[in-house]
């Protein structure tokens, strides 16, 4: 069965830092971070391709978000870095493989 598992979401104060991984049991062509916050529509946020290792970020998060995988264990990350309260959302991972598969999402919450 296909999974990709989700970890590391929470709750944080402003500027404080998290880490989620996604743990995948398939190979694919890239991976990437998706969030959603209440009553908005579904944005991207980190991706990697795993075939010329080129990355995009969301002008919203660069310079504080970094994508990276560990190839030993199939896991991708998302290092986030001086959090803020628009950051709240959950986050998903998907990966695109012959087909597209996505995690069950993970809550972040920044807040004082």
């Amino acid at each position: 069965q296909v999974q990709l598992v989700e970890s590391g979401g929470g709750s944080v104060q402003p500027g404080g830092s998290l880490r989620l991984s996604c743990a995948a049991s398939l190979d694919y062509y890239s991976i990437g971070w998706f969030r959603q916050a209440p009553g908005k529509e579904r944005e991207g946020v980190a991706c990697l391709s795993i075939n010329d290792g080129s990355t995009y970020y969301d002008d919203s998060v660069k310079g504080r978000f970094t994508i990276s995988r560990d190839n030993a264990k199939n896991t991708v990350y998302l290092q986030m870095n001086s959090l803020k309260p628009e950051d709240t959302a959950v986050y998903y991972c998907m990966v695109q493989s012959f087909l597209d598969y996505w995690g069950q999402g993970t809550q972040v919450t920044v807040s004082s």
